[in-house]
């Protein structure tokens, strides 16, 4: 199983942008579908989740900006990202579970003030 993400760039304080994970495998039986991230000399920490039965979660440091969605016709998970900031700035992974769990490769997000 592949993960790949895509959508990441360079964007102002403020912007927005449209993370994608497509996956080579069917995402509508997933467990688990998850965004992390990655900032420079920090832990991977958790942004987003959405489970096989509807339930979504976000970090606090992201609700109200940050839209987990999926479209299973497409097999790809996305995060809308909205009112970005300088603290964004990571590289974003999403990650799948269906048995055990896959991870795309990352794409770097930065945000300039």
């Amino acid at each position: 199983v592949q993960l790949q993400a895509s959508g990441g760039g360079l964007v102002q304080a403020g912007g927005s942008l449209r993370l994608s994970c497509t996956a080579s495998k069917n995402i509508f039986g997933a467990i688990v579908l998850a965004w992390y991230r990655q900032a420079p000399g920090k832990d991977r920490e958790f942004i987003a989740s959405m489970t096989r039965d509807g339930n979504i979660n976000y970090a606090d440091s992201v609700k109200g900006r940050f839209t987990i969605s999926r479209d299973n016709a497409k097999n790809t998970l996305y995060l809308q990202m909205n009112s970005l900031a300088p603290e964004d700035t990571a590289v974003y992974y999403c990650k799948i579970r269906w048995g055990m769990d896959y991870w795309g490769q990352g794409t770097l997000v930065t945000v300039s003030s």
